[in-house]
């Protein structure tokens, strides 16, 4: 086995312990939520460190096979995103416990380091494949975090998260 075989095999484990600790965080969470946003958030960033770690797990297999890097697609099947979960959430009201703004922000810690790692990876890549599956990856990150900090905005103010993402018009026409 190569250095290089070597070297992407420990990243892949670090990047499957990283996901089944996300999803582990976000089950707990999404238990704790006292919002329905925020479970059904917290939930959907689950299912999606599953499906990361899946993918991690394949191309850990082909790598220590000693093969090329797998060509990759996240999007296949998924069917489901975070950002649909916001459509409804102009009808929830209520103040946010403080523990669910503290594993928001825990989320969000999470989510930038998965991100950093990620894109650092795929700067170092060694073929484009390889450098894409990152990128690609690194890039959902950035949307989970963001999905957060949408859920955090929303629970600090529910009527002006509302105004500010719809823009209604005020003159009736």
């Amino acid at each position: 086995m190569s250095i290089e075989q070597t070297k992407t095999q420990e990243i892949l484990q670090l990047a499957i312990k990283m996901e089944i600790d996300g999803k582990a965080f976000y089950r707990k969470s999404a238990k704790a939520a006292l919002h329905e946003m925020g479970k059904n958030i917290f939930n959907a960033l689950a299912r999606e460190e599953d499906l990361h770690r899946a993918t991690f797990e394949k191309i850990y297999e082909v790598i220590r096979a000693g093969k090329a890097w797998p060509v990759t697609d996240f999007h296949a099947d998924k069917g489901y995103t975070i950002k649909t979960i916001f459509a409804e959430a102009a009808k929830e009201t209520g103040k946010p416990a403080s523990s669910e703004l503290e594993a928001i922000q825990t989320a969000i810690g999470m989510e930038i380091k998965s991100y950093e790692l990620y894109k650092g990876q795929a700067a170092a890549a060694a073929n484009a494949a390889e450098k894409g599956f990152y990128e690609t990856l690194a890039g959902e990150e950035r949307g989970h975090q963001l999905a957060l900090v949408d859920y955090t905005e929303f629970l600090k103010d529910p009527a002006g998260y509302f105004v500010g993402k719809e823009h209604p018009s005020l003159d009736g026409g």
